[in-house]
């Protein structure tokens, strides 16, 4: 671990190993250097916060906020609280940068319930007026998300206008909104994986 930059005692490893004493971020990614082994592995669980995916990349909080375009504190803040306040455009680097998929994203970064939020918007009301606000969330072309949106209100919206024959409990989708919209998204070819 020297060689990386990070002298310990042998008691330090042992605290470790036993479990009485939690790496630093530093000496985690030493670590994982030192053993030839991503930092993922040694997490021994799939990352689940934007502060896991980050030490799976091998960055700092400074690096990754430089990276994202983002003021150190405003990145450190994301991490601290779980919730991303990001632009359209912070929240695609974001996910360049972290290696995240469209839905790991959402979830990471809590947004799935303003997700589904806006997603009833849409089937309720018009699909265009939520276009921006989805855009923030899922950062992908917004032709695509237009057609995604668009597929999406025709398949579950129901009728308002008197006169309208609602369609028939066999036809109508049964899917909840979040996952017909991430097969719909997922049809098409993304920048960043769905």
């Amino acid at each position: 671990m020297a060689a990386h930059g990070v002298r310990l005692l042998p008691g330090h490893v042992i605290g470790w190993e036993t479990g009485e004493i939690r790496p630093s971020e530093e000496e985690f990614i030493a670590l994982s250097r030192a053993l030839w082994c991503p930092p993922a592995q040694l997490m021994a669980t799939r990352p689940a916060s934007l502060r896991d995916f980050r030490l799976a990349r091998e960055l700092s909080q400074e690096q990754a906020a430089r990276r994202i375009g983002v003021p150190p504190q405003t990145y450190e803040k994301a991490e601290t609280t779980g919730r991303w306040t990001g632009d359209e455009e912070q929240t695609r680097a974001l996910a360049h940068v972290l290696g995240l998929g469209l839905r790991g994203l959402v979830l990471v970064t809590h947004r799935r319930d303003e997700l589904d939020q806006r997603l009833r918007q849409v089937v309720q009301g018009r699909w265009q007026a939520q276009l921006k606000a989805v855009a923030r969330l899922v950062p992908v072309d917004r032709e695509q998300l237009a057609d995604v949106l668009a597929e999406l209100q025709g398949e579950y919206q129901v009728p308002m206008h008197w006169g309208a024959a609602t369609p028939a409990a066999e036809e109508q989708p049964r899917k909840p909104l979040a996952s017909r919209f991430w097969e719909l998204l997922a049809r098409r070819p993304t920048e960043i994986p769905v």
